[in-house]
């Protein structure tokens, strides 16, 4: 047994060294040279031998290795008539493994399998329940239209078996079945809404799939079991959690109104504050009646959130995707913390949701801002990852971060990874097209790059110093002259292109220089690149309609050298720019416009990130990684304008009875008893608006357990009447749900007893720094309240407010609360002061030197994160505006104070052009504003800089805050530590300064 074993296992030439075998065998004996194939031949009549032996042994042997050989990839084809004599075997280990070997073999050898199709039929009628699934498998694998109904009848039958196992097989077969034969869809679909109705989470992820692939437009088939699928989500196995996400996504967005328009009509109630009562009252009523949230819709959204704990990182995936595109905005930040914990997966998990986060970042900044740190390049980082996390550290740069980013990017541009190094450049340039107060310091710091040793850098720099010059091209020509020189030394043809092109463009601004470039370019001309020589001609044409006196001769050669190029192109273009700007006989009326075209005034580029277009894919599908749209992809529906009737997802009272009541007991419970009390769902809304920063998973859960023992009593002392299409919510889904929360519970207090320490010192931060989405979530709590009932009892907040007071400073600990995750509002305590000009030191990799030699700026050791309120969102008709001080050297100039303004929108519309309108400020002091803001969307934030020059005083400065429509008066005072610049000096030296009179 060893030596066939040991044999078997030398075996390298596979299912061709077995063919070869056969065919040397025909022409030579088994004892000839050819060794290695008469042995191979052996081996497999060894293996048939025992297939065909009496002994059960020796054949559960053989089929271990056969399956083995399988196992390894290797081709066992040529076994299967001496298997499949074995598949009506009484010995049930030997009937598996001669299913495996037919599942996998059965397509290939249709014939074979066929003869044994009345064995695979008795095996459907197996007591064994693997038996009976992996005959439905066989048969679903045998791809005959002969057998259609055969399988369609075996389908059948399965989907009724009592084994949730056989079941879960039949809803896959539906698939093959379905691809097999087409025409049998309205047959399988009976099946499908059957299996739909089953109550087994093994069957809830196959038969979803199966939907996806038979119906997924049938909608109605899904409304009965929507609560049902909510429910069982948390305990079905990871991949069909997957699917059932995904179908829920779709349903939600045909049959949920969008709760984009949550707080409709907030700030009209806002304007008004100062109405009357009666007013005031009508208003109230008519904001009420504008949104509330489906309790459906709620269900969802509640149920999902737990798996974003998941250790599988496509379920993770799965309900961030779900969050982004069906949940308020004000909540969908809960999944930037569990998106950052995925990057500590391997390389091609970090690749999908890095582009995942790359999209949503480019539209809701402020999710991403506080783990700015996780997106910073690792050495071990392949390409791919590089480029990405690049691409989401341009997306997130703003005036307050920037200095961090680009002493960032200053380190990247170093990488021996080239094609890394010339990404971070164009990322340089994309910073620099953004944010205009550091445009000129990226240019001249990508200018000194152009004396990089590496060519590729220098190229890179040459075409993003070119389109940064198109933005404001009369002022840097100096730029131009030294870029002219390099054309010696580059020798990449896009750079020498951009260089050309430049040149051409400002050839009247450089009248010295353009014609010399001409002169050398017109010598290599027939050795250049394609590209370069298209633009030697453009630059030739520009040159000879602004300085024919000089250049006439040179350009009617280099058009010459054209005439007969190899490539057509330049063929062409040369033909077309001797008809255009050399007058003879033939030309037409554009000659006398050739300078209007060829010097016109070219538009400046969008330097935009190449992940903006990928938005309207629903995210974590191929479509969106390719950015194309794949066979099988569906599309996300709009919004429905009316709220489709809610009454088609209650079930029958009878129907949940039969589900949920144990045999011999009567349900003495009120079968009109919400899912979840009104109490219960202010308690979640708060919960997940409030929890944006740290929220891990579990206070839920915890308030869930607290609120379980008094479940029955809080809603009996309710006194809202509940209408009948709210009476199907299941008391037994209410079960489940408090059996889940209290398992919840249980894992988290045992993890945060081990963290309790860790979680009391971690709490003030935290705490401090969520303030900037405080604002956001207390006006989604108010028009949540808004839409809860007027009738609710004192007695039942009384209760509420003791059970919250009993341990009010509780932070449980979850699989999210990891060390390097705690939310910082913006980046503090830099290694070195780098502002201008020292930014563009930074970009050369220079260090600074003071002016003084006693005094050096060193950093600050600490700085508080608490804001100030300059607007209240009340006063500022739904703007807020917050600032505090970075305690950061200010980029607008040496004697001002660096402020950090957070603007937040926490209406349901638009705020347009908000910006600094009058300034009343004292005698000397001087005030630099932010550039206007054209629009901030709704639930929008945005961090901008101030830099206010207080004379060294504490005098305030009072300034308007305008948007489009309106003025609000503001004004900032600085305490006097802020006025006070951080220094290092030994003792001697202070003693020396504080002599000094």
């Amino acid at each position: 047994m060893s030596s066939n074993s040991f044999a078997y296992s030398e075996q390298s030439g596979g299912g061709e060294a077995t063919e070869l075998g056969q065919e040397a065998t025909s022409t030579i004996s088994p004892s000839g040279a050819f060794g290695l194939f008469s042995s191979d031949l052996k081996k497999n009549e060894d293996l048939k031998q025992m297939l065909e032996s009496n002994k059960d042994s020796a054949k559960l042997d053989a089929m271990k290795r056969i399956v083995g050989m399988i196992a390894k990839g290797k081709n066992a084809s040529e076994l299967f008539p001496a298997v499949v004599k074995n598949v009506a075997s009484k010995n049930i280990e030997i009937k598996k493994l001669v299913y495996v070997y037919l599942v996998r073999y059965a397509e290939e050898q249709q014939d074979l399998a066929l003869l044994s199709i009345s064995t695979f039929q008795r095996a459907l009628k197996d007591s064994n329940q693997l038996i009976r699934a992996s005959a439905l498998r066989v048969l679903s694998s045998i791809r005959v239209p002969i057998i259609v109904p055969i399988m369609m009848l075996a389908i059948k039958e399965a989907s009724a078996d009592l084994s949730p196992y056989v079941r879960k097989n039949a809803a896959h077969a539906i698939q093959k079945l379905y691809s097999l034969d087409p025409e049998q869809k309205e047959m399988l679909i009976e099946v499908i809404e059957k299996l739909l109705k089953d109550k087994s989470t093994l069957v809830a992820g196959s038969v979803v799939m199966a939907f996806e692939e038979v119906c997924p437009d049938r909608i109605d088939l899904i409304h009965k079991n929507y609560r049902k699928l909510c429910n069982l989500l948390v305990d079905v196995e990871e991949w069909g959690q997957v699917v059932i996400i995904h179908m829920l996504t779709r349903y939600a967005r045909t049959q949920f109104l969008s709760p984009w328009k949550e707080e409709d009509g907030l700030e009209d109630d806002e304007k008004n504050f100062y109405d009357s009562d009666d007013e005031q009252k009508e208003k109230t009523d008519k904001t009420k009646k504008s949104y509330t949230m489906d309790p459906d819709h709620r269900l969802l959204i509640r149920n999902t959130k737990p798996l974003l704990q998941s250790r599988n990182a496509a379920v993770v995936m799965a309900v961030a995707q779900l969050y982004w595109h069906i949940s308020p905005k004000s909540e969908v930040g809960i999944i930037s913390k569990s998106l950052v914990r995925l990057l500590r997966s391997n390389r091609e998990v970090q690749y999908i949701v890095l582009q995942n986060i790359a999209t949503m970042s480019i539209q809701r900044k402020g999710m991403f801002e506080p783990y700015l740190k996780s997106f910073y390049v690792r050495s071990t980082d392949p390409t791919m990852i590089k480029t990405l996390k690049l691409e989401i550290l341009t997306n997130l740069a703003n005036e307050a971060n920037i200095s961090t980013l680009l002493r960032e990017f200053q380190t990247y541009v170093k990488s021996q990874d080239k094609e890394f190094a010339a990404a971070t450049i164009q990322a340089i340039g994309r910073c620099a097209t953004n944010i205009s107060e550091v445009t000129d310091t990226c240019l001249n710091g990508l200018v000194c790059l152009l004396s990089n040793r590496d060519e590729i850098v220098v190229a890179e720099s040459v075409v993003v110093i070119k389109k940064l010059l198109q933005m404001q091209p009369a002022q840097h020509g100096e730029i131009i002259k030294h870029m002219a020189k390099l054309l010696d030394s580059i020798t990449i043809p896009v750079a020498r292109a951009s260089i050309l092109w430049l040149i051409g463009e400002n050839c009247e601004r450089v009248p010295k220089i353009a014609p010399d470039v001409l002169r050398k370019m017109a010598k290599g001309f027939t050795s250049e690149d394609d590209l370069v020589k298209l633009q030697i001609l453009n630059l030739g044409a520009k040159l000879y309609l602004t300085n024919s006196k000089q250049t006439k001769l040179l350009t009617q050669y280099i058009l010459n050298l054209g005439k007969y190029d190899q490539n057509y192109d330049i063929r062409d273009r040369t033909r077309f720019i001797r008809q255009l700007i050399v007058p003879n006989e033939k030309s037409g009326a554009l000659s006398k416009y050739a300078k209007k075209i060829f010097l016109a005034q070219k538009p400046a580029p969008l330097l935009e990130s190449p992940f903006k277009d990928r938005d309207h894919f629903q995210l974590g599908t191929l479509s969106h990684t390719l950015n194309t749209k794949a066979a099988g992809y569906l599309e996300l529906s709009n919004w429905p304008e009316v709220a489709p009737d809610p009454s088609v997802r209650n079930v029958e009272v009878i129907e949940l009875a039969k589900e949920w009541t144990p045999a011999g007991k009567a349900k003495k419970e009120n079968p009109a008893q919400k899912f979840y009390s009104e109490s219960e769902e202010e308690e979640d809304s708060s919960d997940s608006s409030s929890d944006s920063d740290s929220d891990s998973g579990s206070a839920s859960g915890e308030q869930d357990e607290q609120g379980g023992s008094s479940e029955d009593s809080s809603e009996d002392s309710s006194s809202e009447p509940q209408s009948d299409s709210e009476s199907a919510s299941e008391v037994g889904d209410k079960r489940a749900a408090k059996r889940n929360s209290k398992s919840k519970w249980k894992r988290d207090s045992e993890d945060g007893e081990n963290e309790n320490e860790k979680s009391r010192t971690s709490d003030s931060s935290s705490a401090d720094s969520s303030s900037v989405e405080e604002s956001s979530s207390d006006s989604e709590s108010e028009s949540e309240s808004e839409s809860e009932s007027e009738s609710r009892k004192v007695t039942k907040e009384k209760e509420k407010k003791t059970k919250q007071d009993i341990n009010p400073l509780t932070k449980d600990v979850s699989l999210l609360d990891l060390d390097d995750f705690n939310p910082v509002s913006t980046p503090v305590a830099l290694p070195t002061p780098a502002f201008s000009p020292s930014l563009i030191a930074d970009l050369e990799g220079l260090n600074l030197s003071t002016t003084s030699s006693v005094i050096s700026v060193s950093t600050p050791v600490f700085v508080p994160v608490k804001t100030h309120v300059l607007l209240h969102r009340m006063s500022g008709k739904g703007l807020a505006a917050h600032y505090f001080f970075p305690r950061q050297p200010c980029i607008f100039g040496d004697k001002m104070v660096s402020i950090q303004v957070t603007l937040n929108n926490t209406t349901d519309r638009k705020i347009e052009n908000i910006h600094i309108g009058g300034k009343k400020l004292p005698i000397g002091m001087q005030m630099h504003v932010f550039n206007p803001i054209e629009s901030l969307e709704p639930e929008g934030s945005i961090t901008v800089s101030v830099g206010i020059d207080f004379c060294d005083s504490t005098q305030t400065a009072s300034f308007q805050l305008c948007t489009k429509d309106d003025c609000f008066n503001v004004s900032i005072q600085p305490p006097v530590g802020e006025l006070l610049l951080p220094v290092a000096m030994s003792e001697k030296d202070f003693k020396k300064e504080q002599g000094r009179p």
